[in-house]
């Protein structure tokens, strides 16, 4: 465990602060226990984070406090950190900070950034994804149940098209699918996709599933969300923690896991528990780096 400031990480030397304070007041669940976790899922975690411009989500007070969502890369940060022009927002393009290495991951969780959010494309390729997500967001009283059973019904229709698809938790109420590309798509041809599908499945399950914004309407429902393949979106980082209760996790899942959870079995996983699942399952993320894939053309 971390405990102490001047700690040697990967040949970096890291001053770390307030390792005691709590930042998960009912967990107990402190600031070196956050640390700790993101240097041990270093080494399955950078990989997924290299190359895009990381948005940092910061509980200064813990997750009880106030938080407040960081893209540009802060000036104080150390200087073998790199930075990279991302998309920004209305104002323009701002340099985010870039997470190569296990210091770097270690100095973000240092500042209290429990959440780290990614875009689907990488910086040095702005406008060129490298996957294509489905966000499933349940309306109450609708649960990650739900979710699990509309990912399979997901799953049946990209696997139509010849399409293979690994699943996440999102560490707080939704799953995750997500379908790697790695073959030079624009973002708009995966937003269409996506909202494509997602406009299929509304029809053939018009009780269960809806691609519509308005929160009024989600009610029991699943919402999918395929607007995050915007070149200004970014999701829940693979192996994030969230900012709930207890320090859950963004998890891949297996699609048997994903059968389990649509027949009710609990998909919420604590930072320790995905400290194991990977010590015995490897990253089950790993397949979204490399393999290739084609989207339909669009009509």
């Amino acid at each position: 465990m971390i405990s102490q400031p001047g700690v040697r990480v990967g040949g970096r030397t890291l001053h770390l602060s307030n390792l005691d304070k709590v930042l998960y007041p009912e967990a107990g669940f402190t600031k070196s226990q956050v640390i700790d976790y993101y240097a041990r899922i270093a080494a399955v975690m950078v990989p997924h984070l290299a190359g895009r411009c990381i948005t940092l989500r910061r509980f200064p007070d813990g997750v009880e406090g106030q938080s407040f969502y960081a893209k540009r890369c802060p000036e104080y940060r150390p200087k073998w950190m790199p930075t990279a022009l991302g998309p920004g927002d209305r104002s323009g393009g701002i340099h985010y900070c870039l997470i190569e290495e296990t210091a770097a991951l270690v100095w973000t969780a240092n500042l209290a950034a429990l959440e780290l959010h990614a875009p689907m494309a990488r910086s040095n390729d702005i406008e060129n994804p490298t996957m294509l997500v489905f966000d499933l967001d349940p309306g109450l009283p609708a649960t990650i149940t739900q979710c699990c059973q509309v990912a399979l019904l997901l799953v049946e229709v990209l696997e139509s098209v010849g399409l293979v698809a690994m699943a996440k938790t999102s560490g707080s109420k939704g799953l995750q699918v997500y379908v790697p590309l790695n073959s030079g798509h624009s973002h708009q041809h995966a937003s269409s996709f996506a909202l494509a599908v997602g406009q299929l499945l509304t029809k053939q399950h018009p009780n269960h599933v809806l691609v519509t914004m308005a929160k009024s309407q989600r009610v029991g429902k699943v919402f999918v969300d395929w607007s995050q393949n915007s070149v200004h979106k970014t999701t829940a980082a693979v192996y994030t923690l969230r900012a709930k209760p207890q320090p859950t996790v963004s998890t891949p899942v297996t699609w048997a896991e994903v059968e389990e959870g649509a027949r009710g079995q609990q998909m919420s996983f604590r930072a320790e528990e995905v400290l194991d699942r990977v010590a015995d399952l490897g990253d089950l993320f790993a397949e979204t780096l490399t393999r290739r894939q084609e989207l339909p053309k669009p009509a």
